[in-house]
C-alpha cells in the first residue's frame, strides 16, 4: 500500500461534512434491506460526510430504524416492495445533491427494478460504485457501461462477471488478472474481481492484487460493506484506482482482525464494520 497516495484520509482542522461528500446508496428491496444498511454503515465509517439511502418506501421504516446517522429517501416501488422503474425522475433529481452514487446491493432482480437500474447506469453521469443486483441488470447487455463517460467502479464476484460477459465461472477463475484487465480497457473503467487475492484494475493497465483478506469473508454482507467504503473513499477525493485498491485491502485487513475472535466460520459481516475505525485509525495516522 505504499504506492498509493491517501493523503485524502486525513483531516484539516476546519473541515465540516460537506468536504467529504455525500453517498447515496440505492439499495434494498424486500427481505434485502439488511444489503442497504451494511453497504451505508460501510460509507459512514469510512469517512463519508453524509449517506442517504434510497429505498422502497414501503422499506423506509425497517432501514430508518438500523441507521442512525444515515438519512433516507423512500421512493417509488413495485407491488412485490422492489424499487419501481416510477423512481427515476425523483432519483434524478436528487442526485443534483450528491457526489457518489452506490448502486446495487439487495436491489432484487424484479424486471421493473432491472430496467431502472439500466436507465441509471446509462444516464446518469455521476461517479457509482456498481455491486450486486446493479451487475445483474447488465447480464447480456454490457455495452451499457460505455453509453456515457462517467466514472464506473464495479465490483463483480466470479459468477457475476461470468453473468456480465456471458462465460462460465470456471472462466473467469481461469484467467481473473486478464479477463479484470480486459474489461477495465474495454470499459474505461475501474474493475474489482472479488474472491481469493481480489484483483483491481484500471483502463491504463495498472493491477493490484489485494494480501489481505481470509476464507471467512465468503458470507452475505461482505460485498455490500466493501462497496460502502469504495463510494466513501470516491467521496471524500480519492483517486479511482486508489480508492478501489485502499478499500479492498482496507476490507480485508478489518476481516483479518476480525477473524482472531470470531473464528472463520462465524466472521460476520457486521464484525468486519465494528473492526474497520481499528484499521483506518493505524492507516491514515
Amino acid at each position: 500500500m505504499k504506492k498509493l497516495n491517501i493523503n485524502f484520509l486525513k483531516r484539516k482542522k476546519n473541515a465540516h461534512k460537506g468536504d467529504f461528500g455525500h453517498v447515496f446508496v440505492l439499495a434494498g428491496s424486500r427481505g434485502l434491506t439488511g444489503a442497504a444498511c451494511l453497504c451505508a454503515q460501510g460509507a459512514l465509517l469510512s469517512g463519508a460526510g453524509l449517506v442517504t439511502v434510497g429505498i422502497p418506501e414501503s422499506q423506509n421504516v425497517i432501514v430508518a430504524r438500523k441507521l442512525t446517522e444515515a438519512m433516507t429517501r423512500p421512493l417509488p416501488q413495485t407491488s412485490s416492495g422492489a424499487l419501481s422503474v416510477r423512481a427515476f425522475s425523483q432519483i434524478k433529481a436528487f442526485l443534483k445533491r450528491i457526489d457518489v452514487l452506490a448502486l446495487g446491493p439487495g436491489l432484487s432482480q424484479h424486471p421493473q427494478t432491472q430496467r431502472l437500474i439500466r436507465r441509471i447506469i446509462k444516464e446518469i453521469t455521476l461517479p457509482m460504485v456498481i455491486d450486486a443486483d446493479g451487475l445483474n441488470a447488465l447480464r447480456g447487455k454490457p455495452g451499457l457501461l460505455k453509453k456515457n463517460t462517467s466514472l464506473k467502479i464495479i465490483t463483480p464476484h466470479p459468477g457475476e462477471m461470468a453473468r456480465l460477459l456471458g462465460i462460465s465461472t470456471k472462466e473467469v477463475q481461469k484467467n481473473r488478472r486478464e479477463l479484470a484487465k480486459q474489461v477495465s480497457r474495454r470499459y474505461n473503467m475501474v474493475t474489482v474481481l472479488k474472491g481469493r487475492r481480489t484483483i483491481v484494475s484500471d483502463s491504463s493497465g495498472k493491477i493490484f492484487v489485494n494480501p489481505t483478506g481470509n476464507p471467512g469473508m465468503a458470507k452475505g454482507g461482505s460485498g455490500d460493506v466493501l462497496t460502502g467504503i469504495i463510494a466513501a473513499f470516491l467521496g471524500q477525493g480519492g483517486e479511482p484506482f486508489t480508492a478501489a485498491a485502499l478499500a479492498v485491502y482496507v476490507h480485508g485487513l478489518a476481516a483479518d482482525m476480525a477473524v482472531k475472535k470470531t473464528g472463520q466460520l462465524s466472521l460476520l459481516a457486521s464484525d468486519i464494520l465494528n473492526t474497520l475505525p481499528r484499521v483506518l485509525k493505524k492507516i491514515s495516522g
